[in-house]
């Protein structure tokens, strides 16, 4: 019995110890230790020094990845890591091997210093078993209490992660029906490429870095942070549009409006000398004529287009003809046209007439695959049905205006085969037939003068394949008769250069674009009266 009750009150003083160490110091003395070294992991190393522990950018996108991505989670782990190894590393060292040894050898905890007298260390000795339990238990539950607040962040986090994510699809989501909406879709306009691109690289505006994936993700939902610190917005609502942008796949630079606007894609199609050039000098000159009176705006997408456009001018003042296209296939020529909140981003594609020669020529022309609309340039005095029926002084006339290596009627038997294969809808696309010229047929004796209702003019002269074969093999077809040479260079007549605008204007109605109402007659087959002017010894009208 004397055994047994030693024994009891050997327990109940050692829980007593045990209690009281816990209770008021050793549960407290490691639930600091553990938050503190959380917090200690979660912050920085050493100030201003790079922490190794972080990502390092990439040789592919240059762009810190955004920290809920990834990080957050490794901070969290190493933080749970850490807190943990800290109370287990505190006990077992500093409480157990420490502490606890040095109390049962009757000897100080903190100094180590042997006990004065017997009973002093005896007194040390009968507290080291409680002073052991103490800070188990107090290890205990602190490790305890820290796994709740661990699990509590961990679910916060997960919210934090679930957020950024939703709203990462959100964004893209949002951007997404914004590009669908404008019908935006992005095709590099230089020659080798014409490829579609779903995003284009953008530069940094601080160090020039080019970012391949400037869209919410990974590195960030509304901006990104490019090495340089510099912050890029994702999103075409945030003006992302402002920043440089080049193709993903050729590096050329692209106009600002990409990816923000409804691209329309026209090629000019014709033969060698029929006048293609001067015709979308026209149409150039006619949509600026008729920004000067009606909410029309236009402006070029580009220095190299305003370049273009400047070089070609001056050419038409000074000499009155446009050289002949050279090259292969053809950069667009880029104009940005608004009319009241609606704009277009349009795309003009003038080809060599080389270009057309063959089926295979037609089929390198990859930028057809995009058309949204064709301009077709018809020189009538090109076609062999028309010629014959010249007459006397009318056959000179005919000469003197350097008719196209081939009729109208060859170009569209060409273009319209290869032009399905491309793109696959050709049944729904509009064709704007443009006799060019006009200036020389008004003084062609020998042919009825264009009047109202070009098809059927043109059926009169023996070309009425060629206006049922377009009616048949495209959506909807329209045709005026245009002297481009009375629309540019020196002397070019305001009301000849509205007028040859009015083909790419129905183009772009067709669009959506409002501006039927700039149309002398939306349905496109008026033809103006004649132009009295000289034909002049040049290659195209």
């Amino acid at each position: 019995m004397n055994l047994e009750y030693f024994l009891f009150l050997a327990l109940r003083a050692t829980g007593l110890v045990a209690v009281a160490l816990c209770v008021g110091y050793t549960f407290w003395r490691f639930l600091g230790v553990s938050l503190s070294t959380a917090g200690t992991v979660l912050g920085p190393r050493q100030a201003g020094v790079p922490d190794p522990r972080i990502e390092r950018v990439g040789s592919g996108e240059p762009a810190h990845r955004a920290y809920w991505w990834r990080q957050m989670w490794l901070d969290t782990w190493s933080a749970a890591c850490a807190a943990m190894l800290s109370i287990w590393y505190r006990l077992t060292t500093d409480w157990l091997k420490r502490s606890v040894t040095r109390l049962f050898q009757g000897r100080r905890p903190e100094t180590g210093v042997r006990g004065e007298n017997g009973f002093t260390r005896g007194v040390m000795r009968a507290v080291a078993p409680g002073t052991a339990v103490g800070a188990a238990m107090g290890a205990l539950s602190a490790a305890l209490v820290v796994s709740v607040s661990l699990a509590v962040l961990g679910l916060l986090c997960g919210v934090v992660w679930l957020s950024a994510v939703s709203a990462v699809l959100i964004l893209r989501g949002a951007d997404g029906l914004w590009t669908a909406v404008r019908r935006g879709r992005m095709k590099c306009p230089y020659p080798g490429c014409y490829r579609p691109f779903p995003l284009a690289v953008h530069r940094c505006p601080n160090c020039g870095e080019a970012h391949a994936e400037l869209r919410p993700g990974r590195y960030g939902a509304l901006w990104h942070v490019c090495v340089c610190g510099r912050r890029l917005v994702t999103t075409s609502l945030a003006d992302r549009q402002r920043l440089a942008a080049r193709c993903p796949h050729c590096d050329q630079q692209l106009p600002e409006a990409v990816g923000s606007t409804r691209v329309v894609h026209v090629p000019i199609v014709g033969g060698t000398s029929s006048g293609k050039t001067m015709l979308m000098a026209a149409m150039v000159a006619g949509l600026e004529s008729w920004a000067q009176r009606s909410r029309l705006k236009v402006e070029f997408a580009s220095r190299t287009d305003s370049q273009d456009a400047g070089t070609l001018n001056q050419q038409l003042r000074q000499s009155g003809w446009a050289l002949k296209t050279q090259g292969g296939q053809p950069r667009a020529f880029m104009l940005i046209v608004r009319h009241g909140r609606q704009r277009r981003l349009l795309y003009l594609y003038d080809p060599m007439g080389e270009s057309l020669r063959d089926a295979d020529s037609v089929r390198e022309q990859q930028y057809l695959a995009h058309s949204d609309g064709v301009v077709l340039v018809a020189d009538v005095l090109a076609e062999p049905e028309v010629r014959r029926r010249l007459r006397g002084p009318d056959v000179e006339r005919a000469d003197a205006a350097r008719p196209a290596e081939q009729g109208p009627m060859d170009t569209y038997q060409r273009l319209t085969g290869e032009l399905a294969a491309l793109t696959g809808r050709r049944g729904r696309l509009p064709v704007a037939t443009v006799v060019t010229k006009r200036d020389v047929l008004d003084q062609i004796s020998s042919l009825p003068v264009p009047g109202a209702g070009i098809d059927g003019w043109l059926s009169e002269i023996g070309l009425g394949a060629l206006v049922r074969g377009l009616g048949h093999d495209f959506g909807t077809a329209r045709y005026w008769a245009v002297s481009a040479h009375a629309a540019t260079g020196a002397g070019a007549l305001d009301s000849e250069q509205r007028r040859a605008a009015e083909p790419v204007l129905w183009v772009l109605a067709r669009s959506g674009l409002r501006v039927k109402g700039l149309l002398a007659n939306p349905a496109g087959t008026q033809a103006p009266g004649p132009v009295d002017m000289p034909v002049p010894d040049r290659s195209g009208r």
